[in-house]
């Protein structure tokens, strides 16, 4: 029974309260606890065959965008610690018998007590809520005690692991806290401990360690949970921590949330954990993407394509063979794309095909894990389901704004014998996706006006949905190119005008965008929202006669519109 945990323990006794509780200490104090990072362009678009999935698929995409989504993405710190009387049990790390609340492995825990006490007398969120309140006004004022000793040479580092066979868990949330040590000139061995059976273990884990943590050969070692220590040095993530730190500690954070998050006391409460896990990206896999690229400096991968589909090799991988993947793939390669399996390549080799990558497309899985090498060029292209999307996308929006490239999903259809029917995970799993030719030839016609290689559309509705598309995941210039292609599409139609005005308006050219809100006006003058965005273009761009005219025509066509807005903007009686 030592591997055995008691989640039906009151919080307090449960979850180890850094700032007060004994055997946790700093090894280093952390220069910052959070601060805001610049990130990835992140992107879903609806794919469905069926009208009722993609109404889903879309509510589902607008509700994350509006409720989950950060205005900017944030890093969290984290730093090596020393824990006394330390336990490895399952996928968690303790110390003095208590919970150590810290990155993955912390909102596991956090999880698992919630589902643990399901049913309860008490709803498990409002007592974590309350644990948590407290211990954050407990902790105002008090500082997380640092170890002041000499660090004994013989002292190990120890990880905590989910698995030693999911390629995500294992680089994003275990070897990454290797990255702690840099600089610690630590001299002890490394074990990373795990739950599963020893045949379980798959070849990458010791492989991606020795390629990039050469510095450790010979000293880092996997051994099955339960073990103990009497002192043992480990990686804490503030993320976890936050939910008791001292509100102070990330005053601030807030102002990045989504309006209906940002309160008092919001950053550490239940409510925020699932937003705060998709926005939030570790230090540790910022140092990991750094070293991976430093690793591969110097070496010669002309070998590896830039452009490919990542297939699976279901030896080594859970098999979700993509229905409509054949015709996918001959699409992709009249466009110069290659199948690659990244099972069949080393540490390296992987890394620097993401580095290197223009563009890569494959279907949902742990290989989007690699997207962390990526260049903040590089479009990830992943093909999913209402399902993915729902349960499985913001696992990746980490890896996405660590890398800052463009991460772009397509929702297809459930490879399903009745596709409308959505799948229980509980029961089914990750149900494989399904791509119908209506929904290849959309993900081929984004992929080839992103590659600059424009297609022949005939109506306005379908050039209007592609433009949208290109223009959402960063590539103005491109929609600009399309929709100069289809000038006789363009010029006559008011939504049209209106996206390549958005389009010169993300590029930072304003006269371009007022030529378009011109056409805008003259394709469809019964919107006054045309008029008024040209007010302000040409004031940015300093065209008094141009803001006059557009006065006149919004007092003639729109006269209350008018009279709001010259008494909301007092400027432009200067200009009229």
């Amino acid at each position: 029974m030592r591997n055995k945990i008691d989640l039906t323990l009151p919080p307090d006794v449960l979850f180890l309260n850094p700032w007060r509780d004994p055997g946790f200490r700093l090894l280093l104090e952390p220069e910052y606890n959070w601060r805001p990072i610049k990130g990835g362009n992140i992107a879903g678009f609806a794919a469905s065959a069926h009208r009722e999935i993609n109404e889903k698929i879309e509510q589902h995409l607008k509700g994350t965008k509006k409720n989950r989504t950060f205005a900017t993405p944030v890093a969290f710190n984290s730093v090596p610690v020393m824990l006394d009387r330390a336990n490895f049990r399952k996928s968690f790390a303790l110390a003095r018998d208590r919970v150590v609340l810290s990155g993955a492995a912390g909102t596991r825990a956090i999880n698992q007590y919630r589902w643990e006490n399901d049913g309860a007398d008490i709803d498990a969120d409002t007592r974590l809520d309350e644990f948590f309140s407290t211990c954050r006004a407990q902790n105002e004022g008090k500082e997380i005690p640092v170890y002041s000793g000499l660090l004994e040479p013989d002292v190990p580092f120890a990880v905590v692991c989910r698995n030693t066979f999911n390629y995500f868990h294992f680089i994003t949330e275990s070897l990454s806290q290797l990255t702690v040590l840099d600089g610690l000139d630590f001299q002890g061995n490394i074990y990373f401990h795990f739950p599963n059976s020893e045949d379980k273990q798959r070849p990458f884990a010791q492989a991606f360690a020795e390629a990039l943590f050469p510095e450790f050969k010979g000293r880092i070692f996997f051994e099955r949970v339960p073990k103990d220590y009497a002192k043992v040095v480990t990686a804490f993530e503030l993320a976890g921590g936050h939910h008791m730190a001292p509100d102070a500690d990330f005053d601030g954070l807030g102002e990045h949330m989504p309006d209906a998050l940002n309160q008092q006391g919001a950053v550490g409460s239940m409510q925020s954990r699932v937003p705060l896990a998709m926005n939030a990206v570790s230090s540790n896999l910022l140092a990991l993407r750094d070293r991976a690229l430093r690793a591969i400096e110097g070496h010669s991968f002309d070998h590896l394509p830039k452009r490919f589909f990542a297939g699976r090799d279901t030896r080594l991988s859970r098999a979700r063979q993509l229905e409509g993947e054949d015709l996918l793939f001959e699409h992709l390669e009249m466009f110069g794309f290659e199948y690659v399996v990244f099972e069949s390549l080393s540490p390296l080799e992987q890394i620097a095909l993401m580095a290197r990558a223009e563009m890569m497309v494959s279907y949902h899985g742990a290989g989007f894990t690699n997207m962390l090498f990526a260049s903040p060029d590089t479009y990830v292209i992943e093909i999913g389901t209402l399902q993915t999307a729902q349960i499985r996308w913001g696992d990746f929006w980490p890896v996405a704004h660590a890398s800052r490239c463009k991460y772009v999903s397509f929702y297809g259809d459930f490879k399903a014998e009745n596709p409308l029917l959505e799948p229980e995970f509980n029961k089914d799993g990750i149900v494989a996706a399904s791509l119908s030719k209506q929904a290849i030839a959309q993900m081929m016609a984004f992929i080839v006006t992103i590659l600059g290689r424009y297609p022949d559309l005939k109506r306005p509705r379908v050039l209007a949905q592609l433009a949208t598309e290109v223009l959402q995941v960063g590539g103005a210039e491109h929609a600009i190119g399309l929709l100069e292609k289809h000038d006789d599409l363009v010029r006559n139609n008011g939504r049209l005008c209106l996206i390549k005005a958005d389009c010169h308006k993300k590029l930072g050219e304003p006269k371009s965008e007022l030529v378009a809100l011109d056409l805008a006006h003259k394709a469809d003058p019964g919107r006054w929202q045309t008029l008024v965005r040209m007010i302000w273009c040409a004031n940015h761009c300093e065209r008094p006669q141009v803001i006059r005219w557009a006065l006149s025509r919004l007092k003639v066509d729109f006269p209350d519109r008018h009279d709001a807005f010259v008494s909301n903007h007092s400027w432009v009686r200067f200009v009229a």
